[in-house]
């Protein structure tokens, strides 16, 4: 890095350890997603796709930030669980935005947000209706990045119905990444999801209408297969239709060569004005939906980190700073400064080694004090990203949730929650909303906590320690599993 000055979340910053220390005042709000796998198990040129994209590699979501750009309004499917709504900027789902934009805006914007965001990899196109259908401006969106950003990765989001007809497209784009939502490989239970298609020309509903979208869904995944174009499939977990059937799901996109498989909750309040929300329909809770994924061990790899996020989210896994970025905030002129994200990356490259060396030697140690057939344990994280336990309990609006025996420490899910600090000052109310997020699990590590939260975590039989604040996750998660274990906890310092 040398003596490369770099802005990080408004901090002047120029060396490695002065970013670190960013990192850790300031941070990037991180979340999780995808394989958790390192360089050593897959092949060089997977790697080099997936290494800092924030969505395909779970190590990768707490450094990366993504942004997509709401430039595909029309969609040809309605799904039961999809209300497109507009200007709802305090709703964080798929297929709410608070701007459309045309493709000029949109290239407009990714230039901006990288220029402040040395974070920024990705660059994706979820809609708020269907990139493939939308494709004109889909297309027209990639070709103006690519010719000013050459270096980010540009992906999509899709429901496989159009997606045939402009796989070969992607190819000359080099778009590797797509993201393809399959809910069932089974027309009868489609036609308890989605009402209608629209297909050559003519709305089809019914039997017919699952048909032809599963037909053409499996026709894309094979295509996109074919081509080494890695496809991370989307399902929506909806109790009593689909979440049984998800495990036959998950096994066939494994067959046809899926990368991940992302199951996600389904979301239906009543607010939200969807079919399913209208009608009562539940979604499952944190144990339903972990019980499922367990479910699916041996299948298609699981990405446990996705925030559903917004068609127009900014920032990194679990944030979204797209406030900061709306088209009466970007310049009218703009130009590409690539100086802080070149200097961000190499940064990065060494941390994550740091980091993943840490965690290696932590599980060593675990593994040969602790007997395997142990019981695991489920450990909440505040944390801001860089893999650090780095947030203030009170500031939290989500936990990261470990799992750790004598294996080593895995991340497994979040559970997001409002913050409770608010001004410097806890609202009771929110606190009692943290401790049900938190249901099931007995400890949470943070970097601080006040007293008075503290004491009625523990009435309500969860440990909070902030013995560990700054450390890597992973090293720390260990110390506190040998210390319940009755072994000497035994970190060594990795800040």
């Amino acid at each position: 890095m040398g003596g490369t000055v770099i802005s990080l979340d408004g901090l002047q910053i120029g060396t490695r350890d002065d970013l670190t220390k960013a990192m850790e005042s300031k941070g990037c709000e991180s979340s999780s997603c995808g394989s958790s796998d390192a360089p050593e198990d897959m092949d060089p040129a997977t790697w080099e796709k997936v290494k800092d994209h924030p969505c395909y590699s779970e190590e990768a979501h707490h450094y990366f930030a993504r942004m997509h750009v709401a430039v595909a309004p029309a969609c040809n499917i309605q799904c039961n669980y999809c209300n497109r709504k507009y200007d709802c900027a305090n709703e964080s789902r798929p297929g709410v935005v608070s701007e459309r934009l045309t493709p000029e805006m949109a290239a407009r914007k990714v230039i901006a947000v990288a220029n402040e965001i040395p974070q920024l990899s990705v660059l994706g196109i979820a809609g708020p209706g269907d990139s493939a259908y939308d494709w004109k401006k889909t297309k027209e969106t990639f070709q103006r990045v690519a010719e000013q950003l050459p270096d980010i990765k540009l992906c999509l989001s899709t429901n496989g119905l159009a997606l045939p007809d402009h796989v070969d497209d992607l190819l000359d784009m080099n778009i590797d990444h797509v993201t393809l939502t399959i809910n069932m490989i089974d027309p009868e239970v489609g036609t308890k999801i989605y009402p209608w298609i629209f297909w050559d020309r003519k709305r089809r509903t019914g039997l017919e209408a699952a048909t032809i979208l599963h037909e053409r869904q499996m026709q894309s995944l094979d295509m996109l297969h074919e081509r080494g174009i890695l496809v991370k499939v989307n399902s929506v977990m909806i109790p009593g239709i689909n979440d049984k059937h998800l495990l036959e799901v998950n096994a066939e996109v494994k067959r046809r060569g899926a990368f991940l498989h992302n199951i996600m909750p389904l979301i239906s309040a009543p607010e939200h004005g969807t079919h399913f929300g209208l009608t009562g329909q539940r979604g499952p809770n944190a144990a339903e939906l972990k019980e499922l994924q367990d479910a699916c061990a041996g299948g298609a790899n699981l990405m446990r980190h996705c925030r559903q996020c917004r068609a127009d989210a900014v920032g990194l896994l679990g944030e979204d700073r797209g406030q900061e970025f709306t088209m009466d905030l970007v310049p009218d002129e703009v130009s590409y400064d690539p100086t802080k994200r070149e200097a961000y990356r190499d940064w990065v490259a060494e941390e994550r080694g740091e980091r993943r060396a840490a965690a290696e030697a932590a599980k060593s140690e675990t593994a040969g004090a602790v007997a395997e057939d142990a019981a695991a344990m489920l450990v909440a994280v505040a944390t801001k990203g860089g893999g650090r336990i780095n947030q203030h309990f009170g500031h939290a609006n989500e936990f990261q949730i470990f799992e750790v025996d004598a294996e080593g420490v895995r991340f497994v899910t979040h559970r997001r929650c409002d913050n409770y600090c608010v001004g410097g000052y806890g609202e009771e109310d929110k606190l009692e909303l943290v401790i049900r997020t938190l249901e099931g699990i007995d400890t949470i590590l943070c970097a601080k906590i006040g007293d008075c939260p503290r004491e009625d975590l523990e009435k309500a039989g969860i440990t909070a320690i902030q013995d560990y604040a700054y450390e890597y996750i992973e090293t720390a998660v260990s110390a506190v599993y040998r210390a319940r274990m009755g072994l000497p906890a035994g970190i060594a310092a990795s800040a």
